[in-house]
């Protein structure tokens, strides 16, 4: 099969196409073929080792020292099931699905492989399969944040970051569940964020959401410029600080910051589940929530959709499509 590898850190001129062996499922294991992806911020951390401070040497350890251990990039997918163990129950070959591997990668692939326990859901029927690969990252993010920060109704949130994959998801889960949400945002992304459901939109460019002399509820960062230190004085007494970026300081400190200040600092990685991701599959069905997508790019050009990622003005999802796909339904 196809894949993009990376056999060492670097831009994105270190991605390479090669032919790797196809997966073969074991016992418990579904294969997927891919007809979607996409290229994350994810993506472009795992490439290029470019992380918020602290986390280099902890980033490193993990994805390799020297070289990367997983050399196939990509979070997410939208594909068909090709093959199954013979100890699965919950899918069959022909199966439409959306699966996120987090920190597994191997999604820019031809095919990848995944546990029947792991991140796997059905298509929504009403997405296309570019539309369903960019459910999970941002989708899963946002739903572990909001989650942490037991975000209620009528709740005022600000968004950070409001027009990225995170960001975007932020919106419409947070509309949905009744909050009041303020977008911070750059000009050209306004009405895009207005469309998902905010209620107020702060250009980042001409104004600092902090001198407004306002107060919220929850405040969430998805660009890791927003410290305590920036919000305090529009976060309310008991107010909570969702930080989606962070420096590994930062998240040392957030449960000394929170006793000390009155706020509560949400802080770390997210995780993705079986259960989120269903949830969200469930959302998109029910026309709630729907991944917003910047470009769409064939498999071949995924060298130039990193490095649109790369550049920091993504809207939403950068996708990448494998190339024939099984029809979609009316």
């Amino acid at each position: 099969m196809r894949a993009v590898i990376y056999e060492r850190y670097g831009a994105p001129d270190v991605l390479q196409f090669r032919d790797v062996p196809r997966p073969v499922p074991g016992e418990h294991d579904v294969l997927i073929q891919t007809h979607a992806t996409t290229v994350s911020s994810g993506d472009w951390r795992m490439r290029s080792l470019e992380v918020p401070a602290g986390f280099g040497l902890i980033l490193r350890l993990m994805a390799g020292v020297r070289r990367p251990r997983q050399p196939i990039l990509g979070t997410e997918l939208a594909g068909t099931v090709a093959a199954v163990g013979p100890g699965v129950r919950r899918f069959r070959v022909g199966d439409a699905v959306v699966a996120f591997s987090d920190m597994a990668m191997g999604c820019h692939a031809e095919y990848c492989c995944l546990p029947e326990d792991g991140a796997i859901a059905a298509k929504p029927p009403n997405l296309s399969f570019e539309q369903a690969a960019a459910l999970s990252f941002g989708g899963t993010t946002a739903l572990h944040f909001l989650r942490r920060a037991a975000l209620q109704r009528g709740e005022r949130l600000l968004v950070n970051g409001a027009s990225g994959a995170v960001g975007t998801a932020v919106i419409q889960l947070a509309v949905h569940g009744g909050a009041e949400v303020t977008a911070v945002c750059g000009p050209t992304n306004q009405e895009l964020v207005r469309s998902l459901g905010a209620v107020r939109v702060i250009d980042h460019t001409t104004t600092d959401f902090s001198r407004l002399g306002e107060s919220f509820d929850v405040i969430l960062d998805a660009v890791g410029n927003a410290p305590l230190s920036r919000c305090r004085p529009c976060l309310a007494p008991g107010g909570r600080l969702l930080l989606v970026v962070s420096s590994l300081p930062a998240l040392l400190l957030a449960p000394v910051q929170s006793r000390l200040s009155g706020r509560r600092l949400v802080a770390g990685p997210a995780s993705g589940s079986a259960e989120d991701l269903a949830a969200l599959a469930s959302l998109a069905e029910n026309g709630v929530f729907q991944p917003v997508i910047d470009r769409v790019y064939p498999f071949e050009q995924i060298v130039a959709a990193h490095r649109h990622v790369d550049a920091g003005h993504k809207r939403g999802n950068v996708v990448i499509s494998m190339g024939a796909t099984p029809p979609q339904p009316a």
